[in-house]
């Protein structure tokens, strides 16, 4: 395996080299190395203390109480081309290399932790004391995995019979960068817990005993599902028991920590799965419990197109609608958890959900409230929830299709309809579009097209109300707007200056 450390990231870990200390890379950068996936952050541990480090890297900055200092350089991004052939290399013949490029027009912070040694987690989330480590093995033995606690050093070294081997960064002005000999670093690795195994062998392990790591932070259960989820690892055996065991402690960890986790997950290639892994882990139950209410409240009835029961719906529905967004995919799971609320029968005695929309998108408002979702990603998935039981009816008028696209937002169209792909699919129906909604998407596109028709698109403004009526600035004149806004949209035809010049001095009596 070959892989391109980049020039910044190199200065980085030969200064701490020049300072006298030790370095190490650590965690996420050395598993994905041995992945063969790419690296997007190369964090990195040091028994360089944070004032030591701050007199290496003036620049740098140190806010925490853990010993991580921040440096700033150029970003390291995965380039399409490299990331296309990784994908593919995963359907055939894995490539020798992973390739990697620096960026020098964005900017990322290496986290470079003094090893340290953690004691007496008494929250179960922050250790009521940080001892700085003396060894690397001391680092090595409080992290989380065995994949995860796997340390590399870099050595100058031309013996190809190594672990692994780096291609430095080269620069046209100071390397030929076809020139791999000279540039090749072998790379010698810590891995006392027999993580490189466990990466080959796809197995999630935790480093000790599992009990003891997930007591010392409880969003490690959460951690582990999530890698399982984006890795398509197994749990081990002792570890999953743990987790099980474990699971209580979740609550105690904060939304916001939660809420990263649970959008990484719904953002990988198997959001799916991993919701089903937080079911059977115990763990959903503290994270989404409204989901859980629909486990067995059924939605048949005669000419209903659903098979199964609410929950089942739901997570089906994140399985196979089209969204790729986290937030929205996080939307269509919940899109129906207000059903089982409102849940009643209709006059022939069958199940019906009265408004179930509403209450659901009251109900995603507290959820993303309690993971501290941004105003701008509450609003959008409270907006698809709300919304998303729009009508597709072939005989409904273009005004119509305009008031759907102004109350859910331009911004939100491609999205409400992938969440209605989802629920269309979720219910059992094999066909991802209706004739109907494929006509509704070609009105759509027909009212955008010229840009949505708004108050502003009127033939006169509130300056020509003000003149024709006489009068001075008021509520009155916003009023008015609205009134022969409602009307225009009704009817575009009549948005002529005459004509309403005429509506004014008609409503205005």
């Amino acid at each position: 395996m070959k892989v391109i450390l980049p020039q910044a990231v190199q200065q980085v870990y030969h200064t701490l080299l020049r300072g006298g200390f030790e370095v190490y890379f650590v965690g996420g950068c050395v598993r994905d190395l041995l992945l063969e996936r790419p690296v997007k952050d190369w964090d990195m541990t040091t028994n360089a203390q944070p004032d030591e480090m701050l007199k290496l890297f003036p620049d740098a900055f140190y806010d925490n109480q853990f010993g991580t200092v921040g440096v700033l350089i150029s970003a390291i991004i995965p380039s399409e081309t490299e990331a296309s052939h990784a994908e593919d290399g995963e359907q055939g013949e894995k490539d020798s290399s992973t390739t990697l490029h620096s960026a020098q027009n964005d900017k990322l912070i290496v986290e470079i932790t003094t090893y340290r040694t953690e004691r007496d987690y008494k929250d179960g989330r922050h250790p009521t004391e940080v001892v700085w480590g003396k060894t690397i093995q001391e680092d090595l033995e409080r992290r989380d995995f065995t994949m995860n606690a796997i340390a590399m050093k870099l050595e100058e070294s031309n013996d190809k019979n190594t672990s692994v081997i780096l291609v430095s960064e080269t620069h046209p002005e100071s390397q030929d960068a076809s020139s791999s000999e000279a540039a090749s670093i072998h790379a010698t690795l810590v891995d006392p817990y027999n993580g490189r195994k466990d990466i080959a062998d796809n197995i999630i392990r935790a480093v000790g005993n599992p009990n003891e790591r997930f007591k010392e932070d409880g969003l490690r259960l959460m951690r582990a599902i999530r890698f399982a989820t984006q890795l398509q690892f197994t749990i081990e055996e002792n570890t999953w028991k743990a987790i099980l065991e474990d699971a209580k402690l979740l609550p105690m960890i904060s939304g916001e920590r939660i809420r990263d986790e649970l959008l990484k997950m719904l953002g990988s290639d198997y959001p799916y799965e991993g919701i089903m892994l937080l079911k059977n882990a115990g763990l959903l139950q503290y994270i989404l419990p409204e989901l859980l209410e629909g486990i067995g409240v059924s939605q048949e009835r005669p000419g209903r197109h659903h098979t199964t029961d609410v929950f089942t719906h739901n997570v089906m529905a994140l399985k196979l609608t089209p969204a790729t967004d986290p937030i929205v995919r996080l939307a269509t799971l919940i899109h129906d958890a207000g059903k089982p609320r409102v849940q009643g029968t209709d006059t022939e005695g069958f199940v019906i959900f009265y408004n179930h929309e509403i209450m659901g998108a009251q109900m995603a408002y507290e959820i993303a409230n309690r993971l501290h979702l941004s105003k701008k990603d509450r609003k959008k998935i409270v907006t698809l929830i709300r919304w998303h039981m729009f009508t597709v009816d072939e005989h409904i008028t273009d005004s119509a299709v305009r008031r759907f696209i102004r109350r859910i937002g331009v911004e939100n169209v491609n999205d409400m309809i992938d969440l209605r792909i989802g629920d269309r699919l979720g219910s059992g129906t094999q066909t991802a579009e209706s004739w109907r909604l494929k006509l509704f998407k070609d009105r759509i596109e027909k009212e955008l097209a010229p840009g949505p028709f708004s108050i502003n698109d009127l033939a006169i403004d509130g300056n020509d109300i003000m003149q024709e009526l006489n009068i001075p600035p008021s509520r009155k004149i916003g009023e008015l707007l609205q009134k022969l806004f409602e009307e225009v949209d009704e009817n575009l035809e009549l948005n002529t200056r005459d004509y309403l010049l005429k509506r004014v001095k008609e409503l205005a009596i």
